[in-house]
């Protein structure tokens, strides 16, 4: 009797039973623009340091109204959800993170303006970004600190019309390469950290200068520069959202900077996974393809189901944020979770293929590179497990627990209460 019914082994996504016809349909758009619109040269020439940026890329996809897939049509968007956004995050995702992260800057950047932003910033800014014909970037890490965004030192003070802005940004992607970044500057100098800081919409020929292009391990070619302001002259109808406010706009952001960078490395691992895969049933050793040994075998279960895992929690993040509810923890696990899936899954990936996996004569050796950034960035994955145990703490501590049942009593020394000692009982010992 065979092990598996063959009715039942047919080759499918098995995750196609969660999407509706309309994800399902713009999952297979995008997936045939990666097969057939991006030239290999370019990631060659993108790793190689020999392209500064992808403007072609941007380009190209703006064309085919495949950029900010969640914001209203009148700006260029389809007016879809989340989920569909994930589905081309993960199909980009094939390509690398540097292309994944010129694909997603549109929907963070696009994030703070269409939530926050005038009707003027929308029409002259997120339109012509959605429509690829405007380059986009944000600062956020300076010098001076990272995950402590509200200890920034970039400075804007009120001049008449304009502020004046002055300080720097670094690791910004596009910082060779944008047209205009988001900017995050403090304006009140005696409100605490969280009600101090303000947006602004910043373009590069208002005298953003770079003084920095990084040398990267990878995610060439995004153009990633420390870039300054000196005494920049900002006008005040370039304040995104209120004054002050930027806690809620950088708030909003998180949530496409973070579930961006865990649906693309989704992307880089089943590529990976798949170039491992082909590779294991064609490889001889010892008389047979290596596939049949469980050395192998059971590195691309483990992997395929850290995959499958992985796009669960994105796919549920991202059904969260559908809702507009605050899904600060669903976010946070995704991006932790996915981010490392990822790296574990290319980095099995590499192992199966031995040596040659570490040559570039297969592109893992680059997706490994890239896939290494993806715990790092936009809040690294400590920061990530700060916020999901801070929301779990709250969650349960705060639950009805009348709803549910009581599991303390659960045990035969449920009623010894003498042995339940906190804090405060412990004086009398002490």
């Amino acid at each position: 009797m065979p092990l598996f019914h063959p009715i039942r082994c047919e080759v499918r996504n098995v995750f196609d039973v969660l999407l509706t016809n309309d994800e399902k349909a713009i999952r297979d758009e995008v997936r045939a623009f990666v097969r057939d619109d991006i030239d290999p040269e370019l990631l060659v020439l993108m790793d190689g340091k020999e392209k500064e940026y992808p403007y072609e890329f941007i380009k190209a996809a703006g064309k085919k109204n495949l950029l900010g897939l969640r914001f209203p049509e009148e700006y260029g968007g389809r007016g879809l959800g989340w989920v569909s956004e994930m589905l081309a995050i993960e199909e980009i995702g094939v390509l690398g993170i540097a292309l994944g992260c010129a694909y997603s800057l549109p929907s963070i950047v696009g994030e703070s303006i269409d939530k926050f932003g005038t009707e003027k910033q929308k029409k002259e800014y997120l339109k012509p970004t959605l429509e690829g014909k405007l380059i986009c970037g944000e600062g956020l890490t300076e010098p001076r600190g990272g995950s402590d965004f509200f200890g920034t030192n970039t400075t804007a003070k009120k001049k008449g019309d304009v502020f004046i802005v002055n300080g720097q940004k670094r690791f910004v992607a596009g910082g060779v390469g944008a047209d205009y970044f988001v900017i995050y500057a403090k304006t009140d100098f005696d409100a605490p950290p969280h009600k101090s800081l303000s947006a602004f919409l910043i373009d590069r020929d208002m005298g953003v200068k770079v003084e920095e292009e990084y040398e990267l391990m990878g995610c060439r070619g995004m153009g990633a520069a420390r870039i300054i302001f000196e005494d920049l002259e900002v006008p005040a109808e370039n304040l995104v959202g209120k004054l002050n406010g930027a806690n809620d706009i950088f708030n909003a952001m998180m949530v496409p900077e973070r579930l961006t960078s865990a649906a693309g490395p989704i992307g880089m691992g089943r590529a990976a996974l798949e170039i491992a895969v082909r590779y294991a049933d064609k490889r001889e050793a010892f008389g047979r393809t290596i596939r049949r040994f469980e050395g192998i075998s059971f590195k691309v279960a483990d992997c395929a189901t850290l995959l499958d895992a992985a796009r669960g929690l994105v796919y549920r993040a991202a059904k969260v944020a559908d809702t507009g509810r605050w899904c600060r923890k669903e976010v946070s696990q995704a991006k932790a979770f996915c981010t490392e899936a990822g790296l574990e899954v290319v980095s099995e990936a590499m192992q199966i293929l031995g040596g040659i996996g570490y040559t570039d004569v297969y592109p893992i050796e680059r997706l490994f590179r890239d896939a290494r950034l993806a715990t790092i960035w936009t809040g690294s994955n400590e920061v990530q497990r700060l916020i999901v145990q801070n929301e779990v703490f709250k969650e349960i501590l705060s639950e009805d627990r009348s709803a549910k049942r009581n599991v303390e009593l659960d045990t035969p020394g449920a009623e010894k209460t003498e042995e339940k000692v906190f804090s405060e009982a412990l004086d009398k010992y002490w």
